[in-house]
Parts: structure tokens; C-alpha cells; sequence
């Protein structure tokens, strides 16, 4: 390999570390506004301020952007025991 061809190598590399670490940075900042977006829905949710729904309607459509689910913020079900089906047949 020659020196020019190292060269193109070591910055073919370096670009493409500095597009995975933009990245893995823009995944983090998305976390991080969830977890904020999602503290102030359940506040909002929770408190007796009165005509909240605009708000937490504003914060599903922005999650809705931000990660293509508007329900990303929404409860998920949960179950400690087997699921519950119907009687047997």
C-alpha cells in the first residue's frame, strides 16, 4: 500500500467513525428528550391543572416526529401472570 493510498484509507476511516459517533449522539439526544417529553406527559397526566389534552396531544405528535410512533410514550400493557384467554373450548 502507498503512502497515498494510506492516506485515502486513514480518512476514508476517520469519516466514517465521525458519522457513527454523529450517530450514536443523535440517538442519545432522542433518549434523553423521551425521557424529559415522557416525565412532563405523566405530570401533566397526573395533576389537576385542567385543559392539559392540548399539551399532551402536542407532545404524542412531537414523539410522533421524532420517532415515527406517536404512542412511543404511552403505557405499554404489562402482565405479571400467563395472559388471559377465554374460556376453554
Amino acid at each position: 500500500m502507498t503512502k497515498a493510498e494510506n492516506r485515502a484509507a486513514a480518512k476514508a476511516w476517520h469519516d466514517e467513525r465521525q458519522r457513527q459517533r454523529a450517530e450514536e449522539a443523535q440517538a442519545e439526544a432522542i433518549s434523553a428528550a423521551l425521557v424529559a417529553l415522557d416525565r412532563f406527559r405523566r405530570y401533566l397526566m397526573q395533576s389537576r391543572l385542567g385543559h392539559t389534552q392540548p399539551l399532551i396531544d402536542a407532545i404524542d405528535d412531537y414523539a410522533g416526529q421524532i420517532t415515527g410512533d406517536r404512542t412511543a410514550l404511552h403505557a405499554k400493557p404489562s402482565s405479571i401472570g400467563p395472559a388471559k384467554r377465554g374460556p376453554p373450548a
